[in-house]
């Protein structure tokens, strides 16, 4: 482990010190690494996602950690100021184009639901955030939950092709 500590240290001392990195892309990384476990709610909507494209036909998407990652940092600046957006979504779009090799990349947020089936059902019965989930060109997605201090979910689901 602390081998794994030191290699990881001298791999982002020596990215810093490169003309060619940019800061995103390490940022990236360091929050891919801490994306690592999905809460319960995260993966109900996965699945309910899944098998709403199921039974439409659609093949289902694979789970992409780093998707998940980027949609953590969403989140996070949704709890945190206490309003749902899309606020930068083309900083997320690029970020997921040159670090998950993403074609495409299509988002859906929401707030205040307990439940995944709540949060569910409010994008499926929006016809804007249900075709992003009826996209057929979507190969992968990624979700992030974040409660703020009030104990508001805040949720961040994004799609992408490879």
């Amino acid at each position: 482990m602390k081998i794994y500590k030191l290699l990881l240290t001298l791999i982002i001392l020596s990215s810093l010190a490169s003309c060619t990195q940019e800061k995103d892309e390490i940022y990236i990384y360091q929050i891919n690494e801490s994306k690592n476990a999905y809460s319960k709610i995260e993966l109900e909507i996965l699945n309910l996602v899944n098998n709403y494209r199921d039974s439409l036909g659609l093949t289902k998407l694979n789970k992409l950690d780093i998707v998940s990652a980027v949609a953590l940092t969403h989140s996070k600046h949704m709890a945190e100021t206490g309003k749902v957006s899309h606020d930068n979504f083309s900083d997320r779009h690029k970020k997921l184009v040159n670090n998950a090799s993403a074609k495409s990349v299509g988002e859906n947020v929401g707030y205040g639901y307990n439940s995944a089936q709540g949060v569910f059902n409010a994008w499926i019965f929006n016809d804007t955030h249900r075709l992003v989930i009826e996209e057929g060109k979507f190969t992968h997605f990624g979700i992030s939950t974040e409660t703020n201090i009030e104990g508001i979910n805040y949720f961040t689901q994004i799609f992408i092709t490879k």
